[in-house]
């Protein structure tokens, strides 16, 4: 059984001051369970009361972008029932400047696709947080870097860009994480970072780059409301977009149109092209070609560059493989990865990558202190 949400959400934008234009794409909503649900009320903050539900099972939150057209919804969120009247927050009318809301619920992190070894399926449950929309650029590095290196920050990093809308790159993990912290500290927000078990030091500086490359040991604050690094469970759920089991962000093939990477139309039967090589929109001048962020259509939660254009540093500690019985992946509420090691993950890809690599369930790893053309990131912050 099913129920529809559908002129509803559009009222309550219109309530929530949203113009014309917003209202009439305005997303639709329904619930698919395993019996009749009743909508109590839909907020205007975007929160959804809704019973008559089986405790212990699980619903799935489906969208329409338009009513016409035939079986056009999609998969958002699957949401447990863990009582007979659940309130959820579905979307955000008013979510941080340059941010999207990434709804609570559970996703099935990793696949099997491709025989990847390190990315066995398992079911996780995140809580809602916000993320940005596009990857950091580089006129958004420099003017966070800049406040930062002028309030007693050391990054050792500068970063680089190609221009002032290009993703910034050359950047390390603890460059990322400290520059998180510089911009809550600019915009009033309680930094995410510290250097003691006591969350009294903030991760300011260090000598993380002077050869030990454990470096210093950062401790998080998981209730701050600042801007920190995604979780990989976080990262694997947002770039997913509310879809289930496919290789991208958008389904099962990639596309010169679709996303900035390394074309290899003959060994993966999934990539489309046309082209064989470099992003023919974006090959020209000095390397890396990457593109302005969010040139390429966004995914089911409104996110750009979820796959290409440029790796994304992550908070875990790489562990492998990390989703069988055993690992801090399996069956958790917001896993955050092991707590130690030598690599942190990264996702995403980039455009010197295939298009293999560009997959949601891909993980890569590098040193916290390592730094290349390819890397770079984007926060979240929760609720």
């Amino acid at each position: 059984m099913k129920t529809k949400l559908h002129i509803l959400l559009i009222v309550l934008a219109l309530l929530a001051d949203v113009g014309e234009a917003a209202a009439q794409e305005a997303q639709f909503f329904r619930i698919s369970g395993p019996a009749a649900t009743t909508i109590t009320s839909f907020n205007s903050d975007g929160t959804l009361v809704w019973s008559n539900t089986l405790p212990g099972t699980n619903y799935t939150i489906q969208t329409a972008s338009s009513l016409t057209g035939g079986n056009n919804w999609v998969d958002y969120i699957q949401i447990p029932a863990s009582n007979s009247i659940n309130t959820n927050l579905l979307i955000a009318f008013n979510p941080p400047t340059g941010m999207t809301l990434i709804p609570a619920g559970s996703f099935m992190i990793g696949d099997t696709l491709d025989g990847e070894a390190d990315a066995i399926p398992t079911n996780v449950y995140i809580s809602a947080f916000y993320m940005d929309t596009n990857l950091v650029s580089y006129s958004q590095w420099l003017a966070v870097y800049n406040w930062a290196t002028n309030n007693g920050y050391v990054l050792f990093q500068p970063g680089a860009g190609k221009a002032a809308n290009h993703p910034v790159y050359y950047i390390d993990w603890y460059s990322s994480a400290k520059w998180c912290n510089a911009r809550s500290q600019q915009a009033g927000l309680m930094p995410v970072y510290y250097t003691d078990a006591d969350l009294t030091q903030v991760y300011t500086n260090s000598d993380t780059f002077a050869g030990d490359i454990n470096g210093v040991t950062v401790y998080a604050n998981w209730g701050a409301n600042g801007y920190r690094l995604p979780t990989e469970a976080e990262w694997e759920k947002a770039a997913r977009g509310g879809l289930s089991g496919q290789r991208f962000p958008w389904g099962n093939t990639i596309s010169e149109s679709q996303a900035n990477y390394y074309g290899d139309t003959n060994d993966y039967s999934y990539d489309l092209g046309p082209y064989n090589g470099f992003n023919t929109n974006f090959n020209t001048g000095a390397l890396p070609y990457t593109s302005p962020v969010g040139t390429f259509p966004a995914n089911g939660y409104g996110l750009n560059d979820m796959a290409g254009n440029m790796t994304e540093w992550c908070w875990d500690w790489y562990a492998g493989p990390p989703y069988p019985i055993g690992s801090p992946y399996l069956g958790g509420t917001d896993p955050r990865g092991a707590a130690t090691g030598s690599l942190h993950v990264m996702r995403g890809g980039y455009s010197s990558s295939y298009a293999f690599v560009a997959r949601c369930a891909y993980r890569d790893s590098e040193p916290p202190t390592f730094f290349a053309p390819a890397i770079g990131f984007r926060c979240v912050r929760g609720l």
